[in-house]
């Protein structure tokens, strides 16, 4: 197999295992690659990518951005702000007039659930769409890479403890993560956080539930942590920091939990002293700044086998 199966990436439940594995192992070329003094190959030469972010982003933005230049690609990243969507054209016609100037793979953030899915469906047929992030739905590539970069310290997924904790209701990683670790057969997924923050239907997504971090976290293999997503909630679910780091803080204490190789991952951005303590995020079981490098290998996995 050296094509995915779907014409857009708009969340992990529509990919196969052949898809995921595909990703990886592309991944680990390009990996090579980006280590390379000359970091850049022909792939896409004659693609132009869009950013359409219509959420904040640091990271996810920018690694689609180097990403996509590493490949040789055109790169846009247009500024919603003062783009014709202030001035009420819907998103529909804005991206099919990008189409009709030559745009060929769109990377699109948005606030709403489901927004990437509806221009898929209302696009011309020979764009691609790259969900990168919408609402509290999902984040996939952020998935890809972490479970890419999971796999890159433990190997096989088969005999592996992992667990999420913080605010696994309101956050789109956390469903996401949920939705790759069970495609590719972890033995335990664990989720870990307060009841107000867990989903309704977690009896639903194939995990075990903990409201107590010290149990959730006994004989884990990797710890992915999530913050608070305070601008997806009403003020009164919000805990107080305090009381928040207290519970579910991840500190060298709690981190004792788990086994002594497990490795500690974050999606960013960090609330240092919120859902992890310092000596934690900056410690030697700490993995967060490679699964950012790795967030590039992924990107560029992505693009690429969309493209071509």
């Amino acid at each position: 197999m050296s094509k995915l199966s779907v014409d857009h990436l708009l969340g992990i439940k529509y990919l196969k295992n052949e898809d995921i594995n595909l990703i990886f192992d592309t991944a680990d070329h390009f990996k090579k690659v980006i280590n390379r003094p000359i970091k850049k190959v022909p792939s896409l030469r004659d693609i132009t990518i869009a950013n359409l972010f219509f959420e904040n982003s640091t990271r996810t933005q920018t690694t689609f951005e180097i990403a996509a230049k590493r490949l040789s690609a055109d790169v846009i990243n247009l500024d919603i702000a003062t783009s014709s969507q202030s001035k009420g054209e819907s998103i529909i016609d804005l991206i099919n007039n990008l189409i009709a100037m030559g745009v060929n793979i769109f990377v699109v953030r948005h606030s709403m659930p489901g927004i990437p899915e509806q221009i898929a469906h209302n696009i011309e047929n020979k764009a691609h769409i790259i969900n990168a992030g919408d609402g509290n739905k999902e984040h996939p590539t952020q998935a890809l890479l972490d479970a890419y970069t999971i796999k890159c310290y433990k190997k096989k997924f088969g005999a592996l403890k992992v667990a999420i904790v913080g605010d696994i209701e309101h956050s789109r990683v956390a469903k996401s993560e949920i939705y790759i670790l069970n495609k590719l057969g972890v033995k335990e997924v664990r989720v870990i956080g307060p009841e107000l923050l867990m989903p309704s239907n977690i009896s639903e997504l194939n995990v075990r539930s903990f409201s107590n971090m010290n149990d959730g976290l006994k004989d884990v293999d990797a710890i992915l942590m999530l913050r608070i997503q305070k601008e997806r909630m009403s003020k009164d679910t919000v805990p107080s920091e305090e009381e928040y780091f207290k519970a579910y803080g991840l500190n060298e204490e709690r981190l004792k939990f788990a086994k002594n190789d497990c490795i500690v991952l974050h999606p960013g951005p960090i609330n240092r002293g919120v859902e992890i303590d310092t000596l934690v995020a900056d410690g030697r079981q700490s993995v967060i700044l490679e699964q950012v490098k790795n967030g590039i290998g992924i990107r560029m996995a992505v693009m690429e086998k969309m493209a071509n």
